[in-house]
């Protein structure tokens, strides 16, 4: 009866360090977007590079920039539980797809800022 206890405790040791260290590995790349992000940082870098140069009207950088908003908005949400999904993420980036078509139509439409 001695080996069976110790077996027992030897066996639940190691389920709980492969369970612990799969929980705390999926939490942690779970809701890992550096994908996202990197794309994030360069709509946005567009946008500043528009306003800078004339090519968008302030009416059109509200409207990128709402869009910006409302994909960052999604983002945390998705990440709220804990987890993003391929799905989620797929979602993510078809709204970045979107934005990034708008920015290049804002830019290229012929329309100048005012200039002061």
């Amino acid at each position: 009866m001695s080996t069976r206890p110790t077996a027992f405790r030897t066996a639940l040791l190691a389920a709980s360090l492969i369970g612990g260290s799969f929980v705390s590995l999926g939490a942690w790349a779970g809701t890992d977007t550096p994908r996202v992000d990197r794309r994030e940082q360069r709509q946005e870098a567009r946008i500043d590079q528009g306003i800078a140069s004339g090519q968008l009207t302030a009416r059109e950088t509200h409207r990128l920039d709402r869009e910006q908003a409302h994909i960052q908005r999604a983002e945390s949400h998705v990440k709220a539980d804990g987890q993003v999904t391929a799905r989620e993420r797929a979602r993510l980036e078809r709204m970045q797809d979107r934005a990034s078509a708008d920015i290049r139509r804002q830019k290229h439409d012929r329309q100048q800022a005012r200039k002061s």
